[in-house]
This record gives C-alpha cells, structure tokens and sequence, in this order.
C-alpha cells in the first residue's frame, strides 16, 4: 500500500525539477510525466480510496493545466495560442 504513495512522491518531485528545467528541455520528460500520471492516479485511488483519487486529479489538472488547455483547444478545433 506505501509503495504507491511513495512513487507517487517521487513522481511530484520528478514533475517539480522537470518544471525548473528551461522549456526546450521540458517537454521529453514532461511527455513521460504526463503519459504515468493516469495510472498513478488509477493506483492510488484503488489503495487509498476516491477522495484521495480526486485530490490527485485536481493536482494533475493543476500542475499540467496549460498543456492540457492547448491540446483540447487543438483537438476541438479552436484557436491555438502558440
């Protein structure tokens, strides 16, 4: 059961040094980051209940909001900010 909390830290730590790097070296091990972060989230709802799924959502959501706003607005055809 601790085994996913502690990869779950480790991920946020990971996500924390990725976001201190200069933007053309982001994006690689952001790709690797946000690809894990649904199964992370998966695991740690199925040990630690819903309400600690959500609070993990809300801070995937949070900390990729910008990422994931460009590519809905590109996916739904809407304007693109580049």
């Amino acid at each position: 059961m601790a085994l996913s909390l502690i990869i779950a830290c480790g991920w946020v730590f990971a996500s924390t040094i990725v976001a201190l790097l200069p933007m053309h070296l982001q994006f690689p091990p952001g790709v690797v980051l946000f690809a894990s972060a649904p199964a992370l989230i998966l695991w740690l709802s199925l040990d630690y209940g819903w309400f600690i799924g959500v609070l993990a959502v809300a801070g995937f959501v949070s900390m990729f909001r910008n990422p994931i706003r460009y590519y809905w607005r590109k996916w739904t055809g809407k304007e693109v900010h580049e």
